[in-house]
């Protein structure tokens, strides 16, 4: 049986916070760049943090070249921030997610790794929070590290294809997220698509995005023929 590599979202695809990450970043952006002005009322779902630091920050005076170089920082910032505050807030699972990436984690033609617009150091803290032990995900690419999110199932690839010692082929590798920018990056990659709505969308907003498969929450993952 061929190997298939499994890239997973995190915010809302995995689990919720509760507004954590929100937090964390309100106070990670007054540390770094000295404001978090918008941060209240900006939509986050399917975008990077660095896209949204760009969305934020460049209507207040920040040039991109000024975020770009900022981000390493930022990204530090992130998960000291979030590692303070996300015991306060109600972090759960998605439904299915628990028992879907322990069974593909058993499973021996199943590879795990992240897709996620988080930065790098916030999303161990989030999959801790949630009950997933991170270790399990031991590559993957992040928000920290581009701008578009198309970019980041390559560089996931390239990591996974080093680190599990198989060359995975873009049909070999199934992408799974709760939003159109999830369907997009996995498209643009060549790979499955898997959207699950236990995110944020308006009602026929994923669906509209086409992915190969669309399911209530990952409870019916089981029921995908890949």
């Amino acid at each position: 049986m061929t190997p298939r590599l499994y890239l997973f979202d995190i915010d809302c695809t995995l689990l919720w916070t509760g507004g954590a990450g929100r937090e964390a970043m309100r106070h990670a952006m007054l540390e770094v760049f000295g404001t978090n002005d918008g941060i209240d009322d900006h939509p986050f779902g399917g975008k990077t943090d660095w896209l949204s630091l760009n969305e934020l920050l460049t209507p207040r005076g920040f040039s991109r070249d000024e975020i770009a170089r900022s981000i390493p920082a930022y990204d530090r910032a992130m998960g000291v921030h979030l590692e303070r505050v996300i015991g306060a807030f109600d972090v759960t699972p998605c439904p299915g997610a628990l028992d879907l990436i322990h069974h593909l984690h058993v499973h021996e033609h199943a590879e795990l790794a992240l897709v996620t617009g988080n930065c790098r150091s916030s999303s161990p803290v989030k999959l801790r929070a949630a009950g997933f032990d991170p270790s399990l995900f031991p590559v993957g690419a992040y928000g920290s590290e581009a701008i578009d999110r198309d970019a980041l199932p390559p560089m996931a690839l390239a990591r996974a294809v080093e680190y599990y010692g198989h060359a995975f082929r873009a049909h070999e590798v199934v992408v799974i997220g709760d939003t159109p920018a999830d369907v997009q990056c996995g498209r643009a990659l060549g790979a499955i698509t898997v959207g699950v709505h236990t995110g944020f969308c308006k009602p026929g907003e994923l669906a509209s995005s086409n992915p190969d498969y669309l399911l209530d929450d990952l409870t019916q993952f089981s029921m995908i023929t890949l």
